[in-house]
């Protein structure tokens, strides 16, 4: 499978939102990517296949921390390592950009992506509890440093 990594714009956003809506309890709005595209602190990538998005992966880069806001993989792709080929990428950007630390918040439950991120070096330092609206599942507070 070839899988392109490219910026998204607003082009990708209808297959954003269905990957959203099929990924998470409490989805994004359109109008909150479209609040994303247009902030300078943003910086969201798409990977495509035969132009089709089949995941997509954001975060906040403010001065040297990158925080990801959400990564997600649309259900007929899990599995075949989309998910690590964005969050590599992510991690590349950072790189770039001379960013010295990244960080997410990640359901206690959601072990395979707790999984992930550590493979990448991410490791836990925190939980908010009752963190997510939808059940007040709690949060696990991952970091991945370069200093």
């Amino acid at each position: 499978m070839d899988i392109k990594i490219i910026p998204m714009d607003e082009s990708c956003l209808d297959d954003v939102l269905d990957i959203s809506r099929l990924s998470f309890a409490i989805p994004w709005t359109k109008n909150s990517f479209q609040n994303e595209l247009r902030n300078n602190f943003a910086t969201y990538v798409v990977a495509k296949v035969d132009e089709r998005v089949i995941g997509y992966g954001g975060m906040w880069i403010i001065i040297d921390e990158g925080h990801i806001t959400n990564i997600a993989v649309h259900p007929d792709y899990r599995g075949q390592g989309i998910g690590n080929t964005i969050l590599n990428s992510m991690i590349n950007i950072c790189n770039e950009k001379c960013v010295k630390a990244m960080t997410l918040e990640v359901r206690i439950s959601n072990i395979a992506a707790q999984n992930l991120y550590k493979k990448y070096g991410f490791i836990k330092e925190g939980v908010r509890h009752k963190y997510y609206e939808d059940n007040k599942e709690d949060a696990v507070i991952m970091w991945k440093r370069w200093v």
